[in-house]
Order: C-alpha cells, then structure tokens, then sequence
C-alpha cells in the first residue's frame, strides 16, 4: 500500500479532551474519527487492526467447539420482557419505536435473542452441547462516555452462548471458553488474569472478567504474581478434560476492587507474590443456569425422553475495547507499539529520496518481495521531510522499519529498525529481506 494513495490523517497534537493515552493517540495516528458522544467512526488504519483483532478471536472460538452466526442489532422488545430484563435493563438500553409502532431496541447484549434461536430448532439433548458466536456491534448508552473505545456507547463484541444438558455439561463449557480466552489474549501479546467477578445484570452463580495489566489501565487490580507468570494452555490441550487448568488459576488469589478483601489477599498470598496494579477488562464469562431458558420455554427432550430446560452461560470479548487496551500496554513517548499479530502492516518502507531512480527501484523490489513472501506493507513514498516520515512510522507502531536512503545504497546498506526495541541496524537489502521474511 502507497502512503501517497492512502487515507491517514495524522494529527500532531490529540484534542484536549482525550484524557488517556490510548485516546489521544488512536486519534493522533488516525485510527479513528470521533462522531458523536462514545461514537467512533473507525478509519483505514485502525479498521486494519480491528479485522486482525476480530479474526483471532474468530479463530480462538472456533478452535474452542463454538460456531459462528450473526444476529441483527436491533431486537424486538417483547423477547427482554419474556426474560423479564426489558424494564429492569435501565436507562443504558437504546428503545426504539419503529413505524408500525413495534418496540424495539438497539442489542445491548443477546441472551434473548438466542435463546429464542435455540428453542425453535433445538429440541434433543443429542444436539448439545452447542455453542453458538456472533461479532457485532452492541450500543449502550453511558451517562458518561469517555475514554476513547474504553467506554464507549457503540463498541465491537464478540458473545458467545452456550447450551447444556445439565450443570456438570454447562460448567465444562464454561471451561473451553475460560481457555479460550486466555489463549486468545496471548496471541495478541497480552498478558490477561482471570478474576472473579459480579455477575451484574447478565445473573447467574459464576463469572470471571478477563483483566489486562497495565500502568495505565482504569482499575486497581490484586493477584497472585504467579499467575501472571503461568504459560498459556495453548491449543493443544485436551478440550473434554479442562478442569486442571481452571482449578490451577482459580486456586490463586486475584480480584478486581470491587471484589477485593484485602484480609484473605494477606492469608492466602505470600508477601513476595502479592501484585497490585493496574488493569482493563477485556473479556467477561458467565455462568447463568436456567435463567432465561425457563422464562423463555427453551428446553430439549432429555435421555429419559422428557423435557429439561436447558443450562447455559454467555461469554463476552470486547473487540473494539481490546485495540485501546493492547495500546495502554504497548507505547512509549513516540507513539504506538503494536504486538506483531494485530499490527496493522508487518513493515514500513521508507523512502527518503522520491524521485531518486536507484532508491525508488530499491524500495519498489523490497516491496514486491515483501507482499510475495506475504507481509502486508506500507510503502512511504510520500515527499515529507525524513524527520516526519520517521515521526509517522513511530508514531503508527509498525513493527518493523526498512529505511532505504541514497547515501546507504551508495554504500551497499539499508536501515532496519525493530519499533519495539528501538534498535537499529545497517545491513545488506538481501539481508535485512532474508530477515523480514523468515
């Protein structure tokens, strides 16, 4: 992709209002166009990172047994007062009124909704268990939005809805996704702790929020510095037997400061591992029984032939939410660093002499290597000054930066330099390719 032909409107100073970091420099980067109060318009650059965001949690769920679907946005409001939540929600629900006079509202959140899917084609337990996901956008009205895609009032969520036989069957369904999630954070170069957690106006008896560390993040954290330091489970865990793994990170203290009892923190954590921090909520997990199948009659013929209502959980990651946490964690004083897995190109190519034949050649052949060896690439060709072209490439977080220049081909080298370390070598082009593309 030519910089020249792209749409990136950078800014050099973020509005006044932005008051966190990953605020100002989502805005200063050009990631996204504030539309209204908590509504974002997502541009060329941040709508990059948003997809690889989405497809590894995309991947993540489908590896952990759940299938995909899409439900709309807007629901009918006589679906929440068959569970009894249309009055109860609150004021953050957006109620609509169609034409004809129909109540509708803009999806918060979509237990009904599935549930109403479920029980009009499911009606044997030899179906279950069944897991079924969706990515799409929610709306909530915040008396207070603020905080950039941290608190916004539309936001990108994946949610996924699990249905059993019975509790035993439910709980290991709780399991896959507990696993899931922490697979899936990894992959994003971010360390996620489980923590108990409210249920809230979701219900049910069980529930973990998923909490990213970072200096910057919007709540005190406590936790078991071990379980910081756990390795992932990885994909290659045995998906029916996933009780261990939970028990092992469960077992450990770790609260949000709502749950905190700072007494049991003492008795059950030893002085050097007790961590207080930071942390951003990106992932929320729910056990709920039958508090919506049985207001909603969703129910299956058990292996004894007569009808049980179904046991189920929901399992929500904020999508949107997770590229302001990923850059709470990853910036320094010139902007964004982005892990490699959700950058929005691998490499920059910087041209510092448009219009120079031998380095246009140059950055033309290491691009085309590049996208053939299937790095996607953004190529500055524009004719900013060399400063400013370094100032964008930081400041946007590209992992890598290929600094082709005259005076460097002149004597047989190019620039590469590693936007997360900050070090800088002048190599070969065959070489600094060979190292771009292993």
């Amino acid at each position: 992709m030519r910089l020249s032909r792209y749409f990136l409107p950078t800014l050099k100073e973020a509005p006044s209002d932005a008051q966190i970091v990953s605020h100002q420099l989502m805005l200063r980067a050009g990631l996204i166009k504030q539309e209204a109060a908590g509504i974002y318009a997502w541009l060329p650059l941040g709508l990059r990172v948003l997809r690889k965001i989405e497809q590894i949690v995309r991947e993540e769920q489908v590896r952990a047994g759940a299938v995909e679907l899409l439900m709309p946005t807007l629901q009918l409001a006589d679906l929440w007062r068959e569970s009894g939540r249309y009055d109860a929600y609150g004021p953050e629900m957006l109620r609509i009124t169609d034409r004809h006079e129909r109540e509708l509202l803009y999806g918060p959140t979509n237990e009904e909704m599935i549930t109403d899917i479920f029980r009009g084609y499911v009606k044997s337990y030899k179906a279950l268990p069944l897991n079924l996901f969706h990515i799409q956008w929610k709306f909530r009205d915040e008396r207070r939005p603020r905080f950039g895609v941290m608190r916004g009032r539309e936001f990108l969520m994946k949610d996924a809805y699990s249905f059993d036989i019975d509790e035993a069957a439910a709980r290991k369904s709780y399991n896959r996704m507990f696993v899931a999630y922490l697979n899936t954070f990894a992959r994003m170069g971010l360390k996620a702790v489980p923590m108990r957690a409210d249920t809230g106006p979701i219900g049910g008896d069980l529930s973990h929020e998923f909490i990213v560390l970072a200096d910057t993040g919007e709540s005190a954290v406590f936790c078991d510095r071990k379980l910081v330091e756990m390795p992932v489970p990885g994909g290659d865990v045995d998906w029916d037997d996933l009780q261990s793994i939970v028990d092992q990170r469960t077992a450990l203290y770790a609260a949000t400061e709502e749950m905190h009892d700072a007494a049991r923190f003492e008795s059950e954590t030893a002085e050097g591992d007790r961590l207080s921090a930071r942390g951003i909520e990106v992932g929320h997990i729910f056990y709920f029984g039958t508090k919506y199948s049985a207001p909603m009659k969703a129910k299956v013929a058990g292996p004894d032939g007569k009808d049980a209502e179904v046991h189920m959980g929901s399992y929500g990651v904020g999508v949107s939410r997770l590229l302001g946490a990923i850059i709470e964690a990853g910036h320094d004083e010139a902007g964004i660093i982005w892990p490699d897995a959700v950058a929005p190109f691998d490499v920059v190519v910087i041209n510092l002499r448009v219009g120079d034949e031998a380095v246009c050649a140059a950055c033309e052949d290491a691009v085309a290597k590049l996208e053939a060896a299937g790095r996607d690439v953004l190529y500055d060709d524009t004719d900013e000054r060399p400063g400013g072209k370094f100032a964008t490439a930081d400041l946007i977080g590209i992992p890598w930066q290929l600094t082709i220049g005259p005076k460097g081909l002149a004597d047989g080298v190019v620039e590469l330099k590693r936007r997360a370390t900050g070090e800088k070598v002048s190599v070969p082009l065959d070489e600094a390719m060979a190292r771009l593309t292993a």
